[in-house]
Order: structure tokens, then sequence, then C-alpha cells
């Protein structure tokens, strides 16, 4: 419900750009609040507005697994510079080209850890075993995918 929300809210803002759901969405409660909404629109808008392609393409997905809910954002932009990596959700960082406030990744961590889960970016190249951390999702584009891990509430 909120993912679905938030990709429309994003979309109905940026028009020229295409966000769409890969698969079916779990109806899973997570342990988070209503600032959840936050973390997913700060990942979509991050996504398009850090894409230089003409036609910025978004996917999120979502998937239960092992007692947690695992939420891909992935995008066909430029991916994130390796200088950029260690820092990419510390207060204040952002982009050379970025015209941001340099907050909204580190709300996402902030919020993210809150609910007891973990976030992390990485770019399509960095491929490894599924059951792995960071750089364990693929990417059917270019450019880079962030995922958030939260657990299940009971």
């Amino acid at each position: 419900e909120v993912i679905e929300g938030q990709r429309a809210e994003v979309q109905a803002i940026f028009p020229e750009a295409t966000i769409s759901v890969d698969g079916r969405l779990p109806e899973t409660a997570v342990v988070a609040d209503s600032l959840l909404g936050s973390v997913i629109r700060n990942l979509l808008t991050n996504a398009i507005q850090h894409n230089r392609s003409d036609e910025p393409r978004v996917t999120v997905s979502a998937a239960d697994c092992d007692g947690r809910v695992r939420i891909r954002v992935a995008d066909n932009g430029p991916g994130i510079p390796d200088s950029q990596q260690p820092e990419l959700f510390g207060k204040g960082e952002k982009g050379l080209e970025s015209a941001g406030s340099g907050i909204g990744l580190y709300l996402v961590r902030t919020l993210v850890d809150s609910y007891g889960g973990e976030v992390w970016a990485h770019n399509r190249e960095e491929r490894s075993s599924p059951d792995s951390r960071p750089g364990a999702e693929d990417n059917d584009v270019e450019g880079a995918v962030f995922v958030v891990d939260l657990p299940i509430a009971d």
C-alpha cells in the first residue's frame, strides 16, 4: 500500500519518468511507522533526479524473505561512483552535480535503522549470491539499485 501510493505520487510529479512495479507487491506489514512513505519517496525521487537518461526508468519490487520484506528500487541512471559509495548515506552527502540538500539518503538510513532494518545500494555490475548482503541484488537495467530490508511486524 505504501509503495504503490508513493509510486503514484512521484509518477505524478515526474510524468516524463516511467516508474513500474515488477511483480506482485506483498501485502505484509513491516516494522515501521507513517514515515515509511518518506523512505520510499526519497528513493524514487533520487532515482529520477540523478538520472541523466532521456527516458528515466525506475522499477520497484518487494518480496518476503526469511521473516523480512526486501524492497528494491532500481534505475537506469549512471550508477553510483565508487568514490561516493562509502559515504552515500551520510548527513549532507550529495553528488557533485546534485542540487539536493544531502539529507534525503541520510533520512532514509536513519528511519530504516530505527525500524530495525538495513539499507544499502550498489551498481548493476556488482553481482553475487542472492543470499549475501550488499551487492547481492541483481538489476535488469543499467544504473543503481537501492535495497531496503525491513523486519515483518508480529
